[in-house]
Protein backbone atom coordinates (compact mmCIF):
# COMPACT_ATOMS: atom_id res chain seq x y z
CA UNK A 1 0.00 0.00 0.00
CA UNK A 2 1.21 3.23 -0.95
CA UNK A 3 2.00 5.91 2.01
CA UNK A 4 1.01 9.30 1.56
CA UNK A 5 2.38 12.41 3.30
CA UNK A 6 5.04 10.21 5.03
CA UNK A 7 8.37 10.61 5.79
CA UNK A 8 10.98 7.76 6.94
CA UNK A 9 14.28 7.43 8.40
CA UNK A 10 16.30 4.19 7.40
CA UNK A 11 20.04 2.84 7.85
CA UNK A 12 21.88 0.37 5.95
CA UNK A 13 23.23 -0.81 9.49
CA UNK A 14 26.31 -2.63 7.83
CA UNK A 15 27.26 0.04 5.24
CA UNK A 16 27.32 3.16 7.74
CA UNK A 17 25.01 4.77 5.73
CA UNK A 18 21.19 6.34 7.10
CA UNK A 19 18.76 7.77 4.40
CA UNK A 20 15.46 9.40 4.25
CA UNK A 21 12.28 8.71 1.95
CA UNK A 22 9.78 11.01 1.48
CA UNK A 23 6.25 10.92 -0.20
CA UNK A 24 3.80 14.58 -0.85
CA UNK A 25 0.46 13.86 -1.78
CA UNK A 26 -2.40 16.41 -0.07
CA UNK A 27 0.86 18.68 1.05
CA UNK A 28 1.64 18.84 -2.68
CA UNK A 29 -1.72 19.11 -3.80
CA UNK A 30 -2.33 21.84 -1.20
CA UNK A 31 0.61 24.23 -2.57
CA UNK A 32 -0.73 23.69 -6.22
CA UNK A 33 -4.48 24.32 -5.22
CA UNK A 34 -2.95 28.32 -4.22
CA UNK A 35 -1.01 28.46 -7.09
CA UNK A 36 -1.07 27.59 -11.34
CA UNK A 37 2.24 26.26 -12.55
CA UNK A 38 3.02 24.75 -16.17
CA UNK A 39 4.42 21.64 -15.44
CA UNK A 40 8.07 22.40 -15.76
CA UNK A 41 7.56 24.55 -13.22
CA UNK A 42 5.55 22.20 -11.18
CA UNK A 43 7.93 19.28 -11.12
CA UNK A 44 10.56 21.60 -10.44
CA UNK A 45 8.96 22.85 -7.71
CA UNK A 46 7.85 19.18 -6.36
CA UNK A 47 11.20 18.15 -6.64
CA UNK A 48 12.90 21.40 -4.28
CA UNK A 49 9.44 20.56 -2.17
CA UNK A 50 10.72 16.97 -1.66
CA UNK A 51 14.14 18.12 -1.43
CA UNK A 52 13.72 20.23 1.70
CA UNK A 53 11.69 18.32 3.64
CA UNK A 54 14.62 15.43 3.44
CA UNK A 55 17.44 17.58 3.99
CA UNK A 56 15.51 19.03 6.79
CA UNK A 57 15.14 15.66 8.30
CA UNK A 58 18.74 15.42 8.63
CA UNK A 59 18.92 18.12 10.92
CA UNK A 60 18.39 18.16 15.27
CA UNK A 61 16.63 21.81 15.26
CA UNK A 62 13.28 23.65 15.78
CA UNK A 63 13.61 26.38 13.28
CA UNK A 64 13.27 26.10 9.44
CA UNK A 65 15.32 25.38 6.54
CA UNK A 66 15.08 27.02 3.68
CA UNK A 67 16.57 26.43 0.14
CA UNK A 68 16.44 28.87 -2.76
CA UNK A 69 17.34 29.46 -6.29
CA UNK A 70 17.47 32.67 -7.88
CA UNK A 71 18.55 33.37 -11.61
CA UNK A 72 18.11 34.89 -15.03
CA UNK A 73 16.17 32.09 -16.32
CA UNK A 74 12.17 32.19 -17.33
CA UNK A 75 11.80 30.52 -13.88
CA UNK A 76 13.71 33.52 -11.44
CA UNK A 77 12.70 32.31 -8.30
CA UNK A 78 12.09 29.12 -6.50
CA UNK A 79 11.83 29.06 -2.62
CA UNK A 80 10.86 25.94 -0.53
CA UNK A 81 10.26 25.73 3.14
CA UNK A 82 10.46 23.02 6.07
CA UNK A 83 10.65 22.88 9.84
CA UNK A 84 11.28 20.15 12.59
CA UNK A 85 7.70 19.69 12.46
CA UNK A 86 7.72 18.35 9.17
CA UNK A 87 5.48 21.37 7.54
CA UNK A 88 6.43 22.62 4.15
CA UNK A 89 5.50 25.30 2.00
CA UNK A 90 7.00 26.67 -1.36
CA UNK A 91 6.90 28.94 -4.56
CA UNK A 92 8.40 29.35 -7.54
CA UNK A 93 8.09 32.89 -10.00
CA UNK A 94 8.51 32.52 -13.71
CA UNK A 95 8.07 35.34 -16.59
CA UNK A 96 8.05 33.05 -19.50
CA UNK A 97 7.21 29.12 -19.56
CA UNK A 98 10.39 27.03 -20.02
CA UNK A 99 10.02 24.58 -22.78
CA UNK A 100 9.05 21.26 -21.97
CA UNK A 101 11.85 19.57 -21.87
CA UNK A 102 13.94 22.21 -20.73
CA UNK A 103 17.21 21.59 -18.11
CA UNK A 104 18.01 23.07 -14.78
CA UNK A 105 19.91 25.78 -16.57
CA UNK A 106 17.78 26.49 -19.01
CA UNK A 107 14.82 26.66 -16.50
CA UNK A 108 16.81 28.93 -14.10
CA UNK A 109 19.77 30.50 -16.25
CA UNK A 110 23.34 29.94 -16.34
CA UNK A 111 23.90 32.17 -13.81
CA UNK A 112 21.69 30.38 -11.11
CA UNK A 113 22.55 30.39 -7.47
CA UNK A 114 21.81 28.11 -5.12
CA UNK A 115 20.82 28.43 -1.30
CA UNK A 116 20.45 26.72 1.97
CA UNK A 117 19.27 28.81 5.01
CA UNK A 118 18.82 27.62 8.07
CA UNK A 119 16.93 29.48 10.46
CA UNK A 120 16.91 29.04 14.28
CA UNK A 121 13.87 30.70 14.79
CA UNK A 122 14.88 31.86 18.34
CA UNK A 123 16.53 34.96 17.18
CA UNK A 124 19.64 33.74 16.82
CA UNK A 125 22.13 34.15 13.98
CA UNK A 126 21.34 32.43 10.51
CA UNK A 127 23.89 29.81 8.74
CA UNK A 128 23.28 30.44 4.97
CA UNK A 129 25.60 27.84 2.59
CA UNK A 130 25.60 29.33 -1.03
CA UNK A 131 27.28 28.44 -4.25
CA UNK A 132 26.58 28.49 -8.03
CA UNK A 133 23.83 26.30 -9.33
CA UNK A 134 25.52 23.25 -11.37
CA UNK A 135 24.06 19.89 -12.54
CA UNK A 136 21.49 18.86 -15.47
CA UNK A 137 18.60 18.78 -13.12
CA UNK A 138 18.01 19.56 -9.66
CA UNK A 139 19.07 16.45 -7.17
CA UNK A 140 22.63 16.61 -9.61
CA UNK A 141 22.66 20.16 -8.44
CA UNK A 142 22.20 19.49 -4.19
CA UNK A 143 25.02 16.50 -4.55
CA UNK A 144 27.31 19.72 -6.11
CA UNK A 145 26.58 21.42 -3.17
CA UNK A 146 26.69 19.05 -0.11
CA UNK A 147 30.22 17.98 -1.63
CA UNK A 148 31.82 21.68 -1.67
CA UNK A 149 29.69 22.55 1.49
CA UNK A 150 29.58 19.82 3.71
CA UNK A 151 32.04 17.33 4.80
CA UNK A 152 29.33 14.21 5.39
CA UNK A 153 28.77 12.72 1.94
CA UNK A 154 25.47 13.29 1.18
CA UNK A 155 23.49 12.22 -2.30
CA UNK A 156 19.72 12.80 -3.02
CA UNK A 157 17.04 11.62 -6.06
CA UNK A 158 13.82 13.90 -6.75
CA UNK A 159 10.58 13.25 -8.52
CA UNK A 160 7.38 15.36 -9.05
CA UNK A 161 4.48 15.11 -11.30
CA UNK A 162 0.93 16.49 -11.15
CA UNK A 163 -0.17 13.90 -8.21
CA UNK A 164 2.36 13.79 -5.81
CA UNK A 165 6.51 14.90 -5.26
CA UNK A 166 9.09 12.55 -3.76
CA UNK A 167 12.75 11.97 -2.88
CA UNK A 168 15.48 9.87 -1.51
CA UNK A 169 18.55 10.30 0.28
CA UNK A 170 21.65 8.94 1.39
CA UNK A 171 24.05 10.38 3.68
CA UNK A 172 27.26 8.82 5.67
CA UNK A 173 27.25 7.83 9.17
CA UNK A 174 30.24 9.08 10.99
CA UNK A 175 32.60 6.93 12.76
CA UNK A 176 32.88 5.99 16.50
CA UNK A 177 36.01 8.62 16.06
CA UNK A 178 33.86 10.96 14.57
CA UNK A 179 35.29 10.92 11.12
CA UNK A 180 32.78 10.60 8.39
CA UNK A 181 32.16 8.14 5.92
CA UNK A 182 34.56 8.58 3.21
CA UNK A 183 32.87 9.42 -0.50
CA UNK A 184 35.66 7.25 -1.84
CA UNK A 185 34.72 4.31 0.41
CA UNK A 186 33.59 0.97 -1.10
CA UNK A 187 30.31 1.01 1.17
CA UNK A 188 29.66 4.42 -0.31
CA UNK A 189 30.46 3.97 -3.95
CA UNK A 190 28.19 0.27 -3.12
CA UNK A 191 25.26 2.14 -1.86
CA UNK A 192 25.17 5.28 -4.04
CA UNK A 193 25.55 3.29 -7.24
CA UNK A 194 22.41 0.78 -6.09
CA UNK A 195 20.47 4.00 -5.06
CA UNK A 196 21.37 5.25 -8.54
CA UNK A 197 19.13 2.46 -10.39
CA UNK A 198 16.00 3.70 -9.06
CA UNK A 199 13.63 5.71 -11.82
CA UNK A 200 10.89 8.85 -11.14
CA UNK A 201 8.52 6.42 -11.72
CA UNK A 202 9.62 4.00 -8.30
CA UNK A 203 9.88 6.91 -6.42
CA UNK A 204 6.89 8.34 -6.97
CA UNK A 205 5.00 5.28 -6.60
CA UNK A 206 6.50 2.21 -4.59
CA UNK A 207 6.26 2.67 -0.47
CA UNK A 208 9.55 2.76 1.19
CA UNK A 209 9.64 -0.84 1.65
CA UNK A 210 9.34 -1.60 -1.52
CA UNK A 211 11.65 0.54 -2.48
CA UNK A 212 14.12 -0.02 -0.24
CA UNK A 213 14.02 -3.43 -0.85
CA UNK A 214 14.46 -3.34 -4.18
CA UNK A 215 17.36 -1.02 -3.70
CA UNK A 216 19.27 -2.55 -1.12
CA UNK A 217 18.24 -6.55 -1.70
CA UNK A 218 21.49 -7.78 -0.45
CA UNK A 219 21.71 -4.90 2.63
CA UNK A 220 20.37 -5.16 6.01
CA UNK A 221 17.99 -1.87 6.28
CA UNK A 222 16.53 -0.96 9.41
CA UNK A 223 13.23 0.98 8.56
CA UNK A 224 11.85 3.46 10.92
CA UNK A 225 8.20 4.41 11.44
CA UNK A 226 7.40 7.58 9.49
CA UNK A 227 6.50 10.60 10.59
CA UNK A 228 3.68 12.74 9.07
CA UNK A 229 4.34 15.91 6.50
CA UNK A 230 2.14 18.82 5.65
CA UNK A 231 1.45 21.42 4.10
CA UNK A 232 1.52 24.56 6.19
CA UNK A 233 2.34 28.54 6.01
CA UNK A 234 3.68 30.46 9.15
CA UNK A 235 2.03 33.97 7.85
CA UNK A 236 -0.32 35.50 10.47
CA UNK A 237 -1.27 38.86 10.35
CA UNK A 238 0.88 39.84 13.31
CA UNK A 239 4.42 38.77 11.18
CA UNK A 240 2.67 40.91 8.01
CA UNK A 241 2.33 43.76 10.13
CA UNK A 242 6.05 43.84 11.71
CA UNK A 243 7.07 43.80 7.83
CA UNK A 244 4.95 46.48 7.03
CA UNK A 245 6.19 48.34 10.27
CA UNK A 246 9.81 47.50 8.32
CA UNK A 247 8.55 49.69 5.59
CA UNK A 248 8.20 53.08 7.83
CA UNK A 249 5.47 55.49 8.76
CA UNK A 250 5.69 57.60 5.79
CA UNK A 251 5.71 54.37 2.75
CA UNK A 252 2.43 53.40 4.73
CA UNK A 253 0.99 56.75 4.98
CA UNK A 254 1.25 56.93 1.60
CA UNK A 255 -0.25 53.53 0.46
CA UNK A 256 -3.05 54.85 2.39
CA UNK A 257 -3.32 58.01 0.62
CA UNK A 258 -3.20 56.51 -3.02
CA UNK A 259 -5.39 53.34 -1.84
CA UNK A 260 -7.29 54.06 1.03
CA UNK A 261 -6.09 50.96 2.60
CA UNK A 262 -2.96 48.66 2.80
CA UNK A 263 -3.87 44.96 1.68
CA UNK A 264 -1.58 42.48 1.75
CA UNK A 265 -1.32 38.88 -0.13
CA UNK A 266 0.96 36.19 1.45
CA UNK A 267 2.72 34.80 -1.90
CA UNK A 268 2.91 31.17 -0.45
CA UNK A 269 -0.59 30.45 0.95
CA UNK A 270 -2.40 33.47 -0.85
CA UNK A 271 -4.21 34.31 2.50
CA UNK A 272 -5.39 38.22 2.09
CA UNK A 273 -4.39 40.86 5.27
CA UNK A 274 -6.16 43.68 5.26
CA UNK A 275 -5.33 47.31 7.08
CA UNK A 276 -7.69 49.60 6.86
CA UNK A 277 -6.49 53.48 7.69
CA UNK A 278 -7.28 52.99 11.63
CA UNK A 279 -5.16 49.49 11.67
CA UNK A 280 -2.72 51.21 9.02
CA UNK A 281 -2.07 54.32 11.35
CA UNK A 282 -2.03 51.94 14.36
CA UNK A 283 0.92 51.09 12.51
CA UNK A 284 2.91 53.54 12.23
CA UNK A 285 2.86 54.29 16.19
CA UNK A 286 5.65 53.09 18.39
CA UNK A 287 3.92 50.69 20.43
CA UNK A 288 1.67 49.47 17.67
CA UNK A 289 -1.32 50.49 19.91
CA UNK A 290 -4.69 51.69 18.18
CA UNK A 291 -4.51 55.63 17.33
CA UNK A 292 -7.56 57.15 19.50
CA UNK A 293 -10.75 57.27 17.84
CA UNK A 294 -11.74 60.39 16.02
CA UNK A 295 -14.31 63.04 17.93
CA UNK A 296 -18.04 62.34 16.30
CA UNK A 297 -19.56 65.22 18.98
CA UNK A 298 -21.92 67.59 17.28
Amino acid sequence: MRETDTLHRFMLEEAGVRGEWVHLDAAWQALLERHEYPPVVRDLLGQAYAAVALVAATLKFDGSLILQITGSGPVHLLVTQADGQGRVRGLARFHQTPPTEASLSDCVGADARLMLTLDPGDGSERYQGVVELEGGDLARALDVYFERSEQIPTRVWLAADATRAAGLLLQGVPADDGQPLSRGSEDWNRTTILADTVTPAELLVLDANTLLGRLFAEERVRLFDGTPVAFHCSCSREKIAETLRSLGRDEIRDIVAEQGAVDVTCEFCNADYHFDAVDAEALCLPDGTRPPAPDTRH
